[in-house]
């Protein structure tokens, strides 16, 4: 079933073999869109009734039925049968075995152009709210081990070489704070998409007297696309900006995930893992890898490349639709699965770290302090060019004694890792996503 077949008959053979190669995966990627299809239909077909288009029997009819689809997708009995070209006109054919004419009814008003549009958008907000309470439980982990381990130092590393005093406090944390930004991004990315694009049709409206402000509210949108043009423009454009927010959270991981293979090899030996954390080796027999980590870097840098790939498929193509549009689905819908799982993986692991607390015991830490005696003759009044050349010259002739205690007051600094305040910059950024607008809304359409 075509939702454009007109009848016509030709070569069955190369309809077989087009047909083959424009569907491409649309059937296996609309399955992530189905439930989020059926929801915009039953907002557009209160829409319809309330001008007149159905009747509030007709309007009965096809809610239950789309309810009643809607469960089996919950319960996973929800399929796209073979010779079906995606999600929009399976739920269309069900529904006409069902409801005979009424069921053709559903697709007054509307084009598959702006149906995707409003499932892809539906299912962004919901992946979002997915991805940030997972982020949200990263964050809260990491506080909670910045808090534990805030008095245990570690060296600070500039140009991979042991440059200055730091502390898992601080290591923790700046992951935490590191995700505060990266939220930042994803609400912009999610205010973005929480826009209604329904009822642009193809991208330049249609000739019912359409009610896009009933279905914007039925939805829980916060707005309208209200250019119908700008709103068919937005296919792409919107995927890319997500993705550029999740690319940004993916970094934040990699980074950590980079970090994390550091210092667990033998050479450091600032943290470790429980033995079903890491992997061995096949001929190595005191190998313990990192392999959780080093996928976790593999695909946070595979996600980066996510916005990339995105602006080239969608580069230079005029306004209106364009079936190029098809293929950003291949990337961008199974990304959120991805980003979902490392964020979860990630942790589950630190639940299980442990901390080295004598890693400065070392002597070949022991520069690690000179900044700090620098600043301790600077506070007795030596000038500090001064007293940087008076610890140079003692680091050359090889009498440098380290004073291994650390006053750091300042804020965001060891002795004052300002974790309250990172808090409440989390929870402000929590706070102004308001999901429960959308999710509100979505409920009520199932009722």
């Amino acid at each position: 079933m075509k939702l454009w077949d007109k009848g016509d008959l030709g070569d069955s053979n190369v309809e077989q073999q087009i047909e083959k190669f424009t569907v491409g995966k649309d059937r296996a990627l609309d399955l992530y869109l189905a439930p989020f299809d059926v929801l915009g239909s039953i907002a557009h077909s209160k829409m319809l009734q309330s001008i007149g288009l159905l009747t509030e029997k007709e309007l009965t009819e096809l809610t239950n039925g789309l309810q009643a689809i809607y469960h089996d997708i919950e319960q996973g009995h929800f399929t796209i049968e073979e010779g079906i070209e995606d999600v929009h006109s399976q739920v269309e054919l069900m529904l006409t075995r069902s409801l005979g004419d009424t069921g053709k009814k559903v697709h007054s008003g509307r084009s598959r152009n702006d149906q995707v549009l409003l499932d892809l958008r539906l299912f962004i907000r919901d992946a979002i709210q997915k991805l940030t309470s997972k982020a949200h439980a990263l964050f809260d982990r990491l506080m909670q081990l910045s808090e534990a381990h805030k008095d245990v130092l570690m060296p600070g590393y500039t140009h991979t070489q042991v440059a200055m005093p730091s502390s898992f406090g601080l290591w923790f944390a700046a992951y935490a704070e590191s995700l505060v930004d990266d939220m930042i991004l994803m609400q912009a990315a999610y205010r973005i998409a929480n826009q209604n694009p329904l009822g642009s049709a193809a991208g330049y409206g249609n000739s019912f007297p359409l009610n896009r402000t009933l279905t914007t509210t039925l939805l829980g949108f916060d707005t309208l696309s209200y250019n119908v043009v700008y709103a068919q423009m937005g296919r792409g454009k919107v995927e890319k900006t997500v993705s550029f927010a999740m690319a940004t959270l993916a970094a934040t991981l990699a980074k950590m995930a980079t970090d994390i293979c550091l210092y667990i090899s033998q050479n450091f030996g600032f943290i470790s893992f429980p033995d079903q954390l890491t992997t061995g080796s096949s001929i190595m027999p005191h190998k313990k890898n990192p392999d959780v980590f080093e996928l976790i870097r593999a695909k946070g840098n595979q996600l980066q490349s996510l916005p990339y790939e995105i602006s080239l498929i969608t580069a230079n193509l005029i306004s209106g639709y364009h079936r190029d549009l098809q293929v950003v689905k291949e990337s961008f819908l199974p990304a959120f699965g991805t980003l979902d799982q490392m964020l979860s993986i990630a942790e589950y692991s630190l639940q299980h770290i442990s901390v080295n607390k004598n890693i400065l015991d070392d002597d070949r830490y022991r520069y690690l302090f000179t900044v700090e005696t620098v600043n301790k003759e600077v506070l007795t009044g030596v000038p500090f060019r001064d007293a940087y050349k008076n610890i140079g010259q003692q680091i050359e002739a090889g009498t440098y004694t380290p004073d291994r205690i650390i006053n750091h007051t300042h804020e965001g600094s060891i002795g004052n890792l300002c974790n309250d305040k990172i808090q409440e910059k989390m929870q402000q950024v929590l706070d102004s996503f308001h999901f429960e607008k959308a999710k509100d809304a979505l409920q009520k359409l199932l009722k």
